[in-house]
């Protein structure tokens, strides 16, 4: 029965400072062994336990594993206002937990300046490409604008990168799930995100080309400057369809059609930008109705948004 699996979960110390720790934000294996002090099999074994007894869950990214404690169930969540309860009550374990919290505090630190320093090995890059558009403020204004001030609900962000949309739309979603496939990117975006609640953000790794989701997931699917890395956008505008729900919406945001072939080489760029029919085709295909498109031409590149509604009748799937 799970309610004794719980409470077996629950009969050791360490397992209720594992559970309290992962109730504030994600970590990796390793990271919670170094919270604890322990030797990583002897903090595996306690993991196993607590993800047996489904207070906790595990998620792979590439060679890591990381872990976030459950919170989709009325009982796990009571679980866990038991333990901020325990805190305010027992002092043995309050000093536990405010150690636990000092170390973990050291574990953001140490995330955030590897951020730091990734952004310093590829600061030369993206201020190259900066130059050439309008500027990030003006189109984070813009998308803004064009998704209009209702709620989000359950939002995906293909490609996160550096996980800076997912932390501009956090207060407007009840959800956010941030995809990336580049395990470096994931681990800026999770520097960046920290500070959000675990249980309304998640990160995860995966190809825009077979996003790991079921059909219907999503609420608002966002594609930010992400979409001309696409060797063929079309297969990946229907896996977006796919897990968008009736009446949900895509955004993306883009470069408008041009010549700069010399992105191809420096930067990856499978396409050069978008024009706005070759757009309206790709979503139509996709199963989307496209909105009129807005268009950001201060710069040598034109950024262009698009936003779409899911069409009650499925698109026809791009092969």
């Amino acid at each position: 029965m799970r309610t004794e699996a719980i409470f077996r979960a629950l009969a050791d110390p360490t397992r209720l400072r594992i559970l309290r720790v992962l109730g504030s934000m994600e970590l990796a294996v390793g990271e919670v062994a170094q919270i604890l002090g322990q030797s990583q099999p002897r903090v595996s074994r306690h993991i196993g336990i607590l993800c047996d007894a489904g207070l906790a869950e595990r998620r792979r990214e590439g060679s890591w594993i990381f872990l976030r404690a459950r919170a989709d169930g009325a009982l796990c969540s009571e679980v866990l206002k038991l333990l901020e309860a325990a805190e305010r009550s027992d002092h043995e374990f309050a000093g536990l937990c405010e150690d636990d919290r000092r170390k973990l505090a050291e574990i953001r630190s140490a995330r955030e300046e590897q951020a730091e320093q990734y952004f310093a090995d590829h600061a030369h890059d993206w201020d190259e490409l900066r130059r050439l558009h309008s500027s990030d403020a003006e189109v984070e204004t813009a998308l803004r604008g064009a998704l209009g001030d209702n709620r989000l609900g359950r939002l995906l962000d293909i490609g996160t990168g550096t996980g800076r949309m997912a932390e501009l739309f956090a207060e407007g979603a009840d959800h956010i799930v941030a995809l990336d496939k580049s395990l470096a990117m994931l681990r800026v975006a999770r520097a960046k995100l920290q500070h959000l609640p675990t249980e309304r953000v998640e990160l995860v790794q995966g190809d825009f080309a077979q996003l790991p989701f079921a059909p219907s997931s999503f609420d608002t699917v966002l594609f930010h400057q992400v979409l001309h890395f696409a060797q063929n956008p079309a297969t990946v505008l229907a896996e977006a369809a796919r897990v968008t729900r009736n009446g949900g919406r895509v955004a993306i945001v883009d470069f408008a059609a041009h010549q700069r072939e010399e992105l191809r080489e420096r930067h990856a760029h499978a396409r050069l930008g978008f024009s706005d029919e070759q757009m309206a085709g790709l979503l139509a295909d996709a199963g989307f109705d496209p909105e009129a498109p807005i268009a950001l031409a201060d710069g040598e590149l034109a950024v262009k948004i698009w936003v779409a509604q899911r069409c009650v009748a499925a698109g026809r799937k791009a092969s």
